[in-house]
């Protein structure tokens, strides 16, 4: 007789693994939350009687091979951060507010300590991101993954009144562009990051003097949540739009939100460049355009206003405990990103 436990799938275990995490899911819950954890569907009760035209919006994204550095290192706790800002954070730049987020966990074998290690993250990631862990899926595949991988997805729900939701089609010439920090490499470009290792044989234990840390350290470094701060500004400031840096750089995202009539002109010196960009830039002799349609380069989210608005904004910003530069503006012409 065979069963499913010795064909690698441990339903125990699993449930175990339930039980563990509802303490911290159930911290990320409010009062919209109408059904129990390990439902076969999660409900969220919305409230829409403060909005005129309700808009539900949406965002689904992973990590990518980050993924492998916290493998080789044995630390999960934030990789969980980085899967909850990689979709909040496009969620935001249409203004809206993250109501509920889910997950999906694969792995070819459940480690519980790692699972738990990184459902605490996505929890601690819904919580700066003020949305509801309210479900998920942990599937144990055995020969889908080898020993000690797991794959993350996440995918987000948000709300916004619909005047006030961001397209790009406001985007006129006159208007700035303010950077705003990014904390790192985020979680993008890192099958780049791991091939420049592997060819100059670096460790991901090793201290670098240049980061002042580990580049396991640096490079676990979760991804920056900016929903709070972009709410506040929104509610007093008429954005005319917003870009998540991601994925091919400013220039393949920041295209994204421009009308077909303008262009984008960013000065490259008007921001403070993380060490850890340099560095990867010199070890690995890369130009640096292909730089800057890899990485955030430091910069993890753009947003346009009025010239008009420059000044409240950039006061509002500070007192959220951003770092925002004034990077560029938009001008007439063919649309385009130009960097220079």
């Amino acid at each position: 007789m065979i069963t499913y436990k010795d064909a690698g799938v441990d339903i125990e275990q699993a449930d175990k693994f339930i039980e563990q995490i509802k303490p911290f899911v159930k911290k990320t819950f409010n009062k919209n939350v109408i059904t129990p954890i390990g439902g076969f569907a999660s409900a969220y009760l919305l409230e829409i009687s403060k909005y005129k035209e309700p808009v539900i919006t949406s965002s689904t994204d992973g990590v990518g091979t980050k993924l492998k550095i916290a493998s080789i290192l044995g630390k999960h706790d934030t990789i969980g951060i980085d899967l909850v800002a990689m979709c909040v954070n496009d969620l935001v730049t249409t203004t809206s507010k993250p109501l509920f987020f889910l997950d999906y966990f694969a792995t070819g074998k459940l480690d519980t300590s790692v699972a738990v290690d990184v459902l605490k993250g996505i929890a601690q990631g819904c919580q700066l991101a003020e949305c509801t862990l309210i479900g998920g899926e942990t599937a144990e595949m055995p020969g889908m993954y080898k020993e000690g991988e797991y794959d993350l997805a996440g995918f987000s729900v948000g709300v916004v009144e619909k005047e006030k939701l961001l397209d790009g089609s406001k985007t006129q010439a006159g208007q700035i562009l303010i950077g705003l920090a990014s904390s790192g490499v985020h979680s993008n470009g890192y099958s780049l990051i791991r091939k420049i290792i592997e060819l100059k044989n670096y460790d991901y234990k090793q201290y670098i003097p240049k980061l002042n840390k580990t580049l396991g350290e640096e490079l676990l470094t979760p991804t920056k949540i900016y929903v709070k701060p972009i709410l506040k500004l929104a509610e007093i400031v008429d954005i005319k739009a917003i870009a998540h840096i991601t994925g091919g750089g400013i220039p393949a995202n920041l295209i994204r939100v421009l009308n077909k009539d303008i262009k984008a002109v960013i000065k490259q010196e008007s921001w403070e460049i993380p060490p850890i960009f340099r560095w990867i830039q010199e070890e690995g002799n890369i130009p640096l355009q292909e730089m800057y349609k890899t990485f955030n380069m430091g910069i993890g989210m753009i947003i346009i206003v009025e010239k008009s608005d420059l000044k409240k904004t950039l006061e509002i910003l500070k007192k959220s405990g951003e770092k925002p530069y004034v990077i560029g503006k938009l001008e007439k012409g063919e649309k385009s990103v130009q960097i220079i």
